[in-house]
Order: C-alpha cells, then sequence, then structure tokens
C-alpha cells in the first residue's frame, strides 16, 4: 500500500506539478504586491481618489458590503493573466508552431492526395506504385511524387 503512495509521489509530473504551485503562489504574491504597490495608485491618481479599494464599501441596511477587495483582486488577476499570456503562453505556441509546422504539413500532404486504383477502385496513396488491397502494379502521380519530395519513377 505504502509502495503505490511512494511511486505515485516520485512520479515526475506530480514533483512538477507541485513546483508549479508554490512558484504560481509566490507569483501570485508579487502580482498582488505590484498591483497594491502601484497600479491601484495609478487609478487613484486618474480617478482623483486614493486609489485604496480595500477599505471601499457600501451599505444595505446596516451590512457592509467591501466591494473595494473584489477590485483589487480582479485588477491583480487581469495582471496575472496578462503576464502569463504574453510571456509563457504565446511564446511557447510560437516555439511548438516553429518545430510541428514542417513535418505536419509534409505529412498532411501525402496522405491528402488519394486516388482509386484502376483495378479495384479502392482508395489508395497518390503516391503509391502498387495498391495495397489487391496488390496491382499502378503508375504513380507524378504531382504528388514531386510533392513529397520522391524522385520520379522509370
Amino acid at each position: 500500500m505504502l509502495n503505490g503512495f511512494k511511486d505515485f509521489i516520485l512520479r515526475g509530473n506530480v514533483i512538477s506539478m507541485a513546483i508549479g504551485l508554490a512558484v504560481g503562489a509566490a507569483f501570485t504574491a508579487v502580482v498582488t504586491g505590484f498591483s497594491n504597490a502601484f497600479i491601484l495608485p495609478l487609478i487613484g491618481l486618474f480617478t482623483r481618489g486614493t486609489g485604496d479599494f480595500s477599505k471601499a464599501v457600501f451599505t444595505v441596511e446596516g451590512t457592509e458590503f467591501p466591494y473595494g477587495l473584489f477590485i483589487s483582486a480582479a485588477i491583480a488577476f487581469l495582471i496575472t493573466a496578462a503576464v502569463l499570456y504574453f510571456l509563457v503562453v504565446v511564446p511557447m505556441a510560437k516555439v511548438q508552431n516553429r518545430f510541428t509546422a514542417k513535418a505536419v504539413e509534409a505529412k498532411a500532404d501525402i496522405k491528402a492526395a488519394l486516388r482509386d486504383c484502376p483495378r479495384c477502385f479502392t482508395e489508395i496513396p497518390a503516391v503509391a506504385s502498387r495498391c495495397a488491397h489487391c496488390t496491382s502494379d499502378v503508375e504513380p502521380d507524378s504531382e504528388a511524387r514531386a510533392l513529397a519530395g520522391l524522385p520520379a519513377q522509370r
């Protein structure tokens, strides 16, 4: 029973997730501090207020609603989301596209070009020189072979 738990804890993805959560919590604290120290006072300058939303409340029948805490948290969330999107998601998407785009294009072009076998009328790749179903010799499509980067057959 404990061996299964040990295997679960020592798995690489669990440790990576724990590190990610710790770094995320520290990043959230930094963003919240930045938001409270710089962004909220700037908003206060533009709105001619104090910029300290944490003490902003409204009262309904004697009950106080601290809406300023929500505004501060929403601003911190927006800053966190923007930073993560522009500094993590967008660069990672560009890196993934750079490494996978060429391989996907080449494979998709070869597989997308299909034709019918002249003997058994089943679909075969256009670059094929033999039908996989009836094993008949067929003339490969020269345009498809050139697109796939294969030499012309004689």
